[in-house]
Order: structure tokens, then C-alpha cells, then sequence
């Protein structure tokens, strides 16, 4: 279950999170895939060289997305899981005090006293437990941590960003690979950019600008790196 306030709008940036997430995750693999091979590439290494650079970036990046999340996610869970347990025990032991517990955030919310303690009272006959879970802890059963599907969506979207900057190093000749993939990223990250900020109901020229900027750097400090150190 996934802790959220219960008095939260559902504005179009939280039913467009998922996507979101999605966009950041492509965003870090095409960004840290690219700028690694565009530092491999300038280092005149050979064209096998930089692709196995490259496709260890990949993995390497999924595979640490997928257990970040993975460990994040079921740390999560494990909090939630502990307090409805924590609650469980609470309604078998003290079913008054957690009914007035209950009436006093319908009070809050502005019910009266009385009312208040009735709607508490029939929620609790209906579903004590899911009562207190949504309305005292603010959990949510439609968004419950899953920590597998969680590693699995952010290795994806890291994969689908490092994808492109790999491509355009197996398509381009060994003489123009820093320029393939660091115009091909650039372009990636300025789309990732506008569709980050659409998703999250802002204006997208500043956000594309924004991350394009910053890739851009990113790929002339590891460009100079492997010229700096190169054979």
C-alpha cells in the first residue's frame, strides 16, 4: 500500500506519474549511457571497444535502477505492512479508543461530533481495519508497493533511454561516434524534457532546455576525459 494523504486532489501530475517515472529512468539511462560512450569513443578506442562500453553501461545501469528500486520499494512495504499490523492489534485490544480515533479526523474534516462518530461506527462494522489503513494512515490498496514490478519498470525505462545512444554507436562510423551519439542524446533528452514537463502540467521549453543543457555538458566533461587520457 502506498501512503497518501487523504485529503489530496487528483490533479493530472499524479495520474500521470507513472509516466513520469518512466520519463526520469529514460532520462538517466540515455544521459549517463551516452555521455560514458562518447568519453570511450573520444579516447579513439575501437568501434568493438566502444560498443562493449556501451552495452555494459546498459545492464549495468538497468540492473542498478532494478535493485535501487527493488530495495527502496520493499523498505516501503515493509514499514506499511508493520503499521497495519500495528493497527490490527490496536482494534482487537482498544475498539472504543480507535473508534473516537476515527471520528476525531472525520471532525477534522468538518463533520460534527456526532456524525462523526456514526459514519466512524459503520465504516468500522463494514471494514475496521481498511477504515483506519485509508483514513488514519492514509494507505492506499490500489497503489500498494510492489517491489518486483517497481525494479522491473525502472530497469525498463532506464534500458529504453540507454537503447538509442548504443544504436547510434553501432550505425555510425568509428570516425563520427561521439558526434552520432551526443547529437542523437541531445535530441533524446530535449523530447524526454517535453514530455517530463507535459506529464507534469508545466510549460515544456524550459524543462527541454533545461536537461538538454546539462546532457550537453555532461558530454563535452567526458568527451575531454577521454581525449585527456586516450591513447
Amino acid at each position: 500500500m502506498s501512503r497518501l494523504h487523504p485529503l489530496t486532489e487528483r490533479h493530472a501530475v499524479e495520474k500521470l506519474g507513472w509516466l513520469r517515472a518512466a520519463v526520469l529512468g529514460a532520462n538517466d539511462g540515455t544521459l549517463s549511457t551516452g555521455s560514458l560512450i562518447v568519453g570511450v569513443a573520444s579516447s579513439h578506442a575501437t568501434h568493438g571497444n566502444i560498443l562493449i562500453a556501451g552495452l555494459s553501461a546498459l545492464v549495468a545501469g538497468a540492473l542498478s535502477m532494478a535493485a535501487g528500486e527493488y530495495v527502496s520499494v520493499s523498505s516501503q512495504a515493509d514499514s506499511e505492512h508493520a503499521d497495519v499490523a500495528r493497527e490490527k492489534q490496536e482494534l482487537a485490544t482498544d475498539w472504543e479508543g480507535e473508534v473516537a480515533e476515527l471520528a476525531r479526523i472525520y471532525q477534522k474534516r468538518g463533520l460534527d461530533e456526532d456524525l462523526s462518530r456514526k459514519v466512524a461506527v459503520s465504516l468500522m462494522k463494514h471494514d475496521a481495519l481498511g477504515a483506519h489503513a485509508r483514513d488514519e494512515l492514509g494507505l492506499s490498496e490500489a497503489t500498494a508497493a510492489r517491489p518486483i514490478q517497481a525494479a522491473f519498470a525502472s530497469a525498463t525505462a532506464f534500458s529504453s533511454g540507454a537503447l538509442l545512444p548504443v544504436l547510434a554507436a553501432v550505425l555510425t562510423p568509428l570516425a563520427w561516434v561521439s558526434w552520432g551519439v551526443s547529437l542523437t542524446s541531445v535530441v533524446v533528452l530535449a523530447v524526454l524534457g517535453v514530455v517530463g514537463a507535459i506529464a507534469g502540467g508545466a510549460a515544456p521549453l524550459r524543462p527541454a532546455l533545461r536537461v538538454t543543457f546539462w546532457g550537453i555538458v555532461a558530454m563535452i566533461v567526458t568527451g575531454g576525459i577521454g581525449r585527456l587520457f586516450g591513447v
